[in-house]
């Protein structure tokens, strides 16, 4: 049934006109609050419906809020009450003036901000018409950009390290290095961005760690984050590792070398053929010998209570893949980051 709200609110106005002072002085200020109430709300957002979830402690509100949320927002367990401070979480941009209105403080909102109209006629003038657009997003937003290939990668390292204001740690997850000089006699491509954003100055050289990097290569593209003074972890070195506790070496490397120097904010890059071709075939590079999904995703996890400063998760080519295999992986990687930055946010 579709109830008018706007008709209603009408009715009732009419009827305290029409009334007049034949009501009790109690009821008709009630019944004005009301009237008053409403309009104010439809003013708001006429196209955000607020349900809300309320029973007594212990009811289950915090598990059907994470069940309708499809994530672990609310916290859900025996010490009661967990719910004493409301939680909003959203659906779509613009809800802001209701939950103000509202008072709710604490909320979740994700949106998906579209595609960005850019140019395919060469890469200098796509990454020319992505610089005044991604600065916008990412003033408002904690990003996460999906490509396209990895060259999307090094106009977006420009952007965060002018926002910054300083050189960022980062995360790259691939099967190969991107270190190369120029790209198949190009000055630039989605094989260089390593190369030109230690050259460039957007990254700290000693907090960039890459993770399952296992393609052949020349040993100076190879060794090149290293030798720069940055981490290594082959697919090899892995191979076999899987679980929090055996990658966990890992993970308090990277948190060690960001402490060491300045806890920059870090930006997490992922080509996802750093996962094996089993897991992701759908890649226009793919590489065998890769990453489990599994182990991806205990990596994104560790990354909770760093100071990330966004993602890009890349090269996904659904073409090329098998039963949307790469796909569902990208993003259940991308699902698992943000999860990441909401549990950061409640620390």
């Amino acid at each position: 049934m579709t109830i008018d709200l706007a008709a209603r609110t009408q009715a009732l106005e009419d009827a305290l006109a029409a009334a007049g002072d034949r009501l009790p002085a109690e009821l008709a200020d009630a019944s004005r609050a009301v009237v008053a109430r409403a309009r104010e709300r439809g003013g708001l957002s006429a196209e955000h419906t607020v349900v809300a979830l309320a029973g007594a402690t212990g009811s289950g509100k915090s598990s059907v809020f994470n069940a309708l949320a499809g994530r672990e927002l609310a916290t859900a367990g025996v010490r009661r009450p967990t719910t004493s401070h409301a939680l909003a979480a959203v659906w779509g941009p613009g809800a802001d003036a209701v939950l103000d209105w509202l008072e709710v403080n604490r909320r979740h909102e994700m949106s998906d901000a579209g595609d960005l109209v850019l140019p395919n006629t060469g890469l200098g003038a796509m990454r020319e018409a992505m610089a005044p657009l991604v600065g916008p997003l990412m003033a408002r937003h904690h990003m996460v950009w999906l490509g396209g290939d990895h060259s999307i990668t090094l106009p977006l390292l420009r952007a965060y390290r002018a926002q910054a204001g300083r050189p960022l740690a980062v995360l790259h997850f691939d099967a190969h290095c991107d270190t190369w000089q120029d790209h198949f006699g190009e000055p630039s491509g989605h094989g260089t961005w390593v190369y030109e954003a230690m050259q460039e100055e957007l990254v700290l050289d000693a907090c960039f760690t890459q993770v399952g990097i296992r393609s052949a290569a020349q040993r100076a593209a190879r060794d090149y984050v290293r030798e720069r003074g940055g981490v290594i972890h082959t697919a090899r070195e892995l191979r076999g590792r899987d679980g929090p506790q055996q990658l966990a070496p890992l993970l308090d490397a990277l948190r060690a070398r960001l402490a060491a120097h300045g806890s920059p904010p870090l930006y997490v890059s992922l080509d996802i053929d750093c996962l094996d071709p089993a897991f992701a075939p759908g890649t226009g590079t793919p590489e065998p010998g890769g990453l489990t999904t599994g182990q991806v995703l205990t990596l994104l996890e560790g990354l909770q209570g760093l100071d990330c400063i966004g993602m890009d998760c890349v090269e996904v080519a659904p073409p090329y893949d098998h039963a949307d295999l790469t796909s569902y992986a990208a993003a259940t990687c991308v699902w698992t980051y943000l999860c990441g930055r909401i549990a950061t946010m409640r620390r």
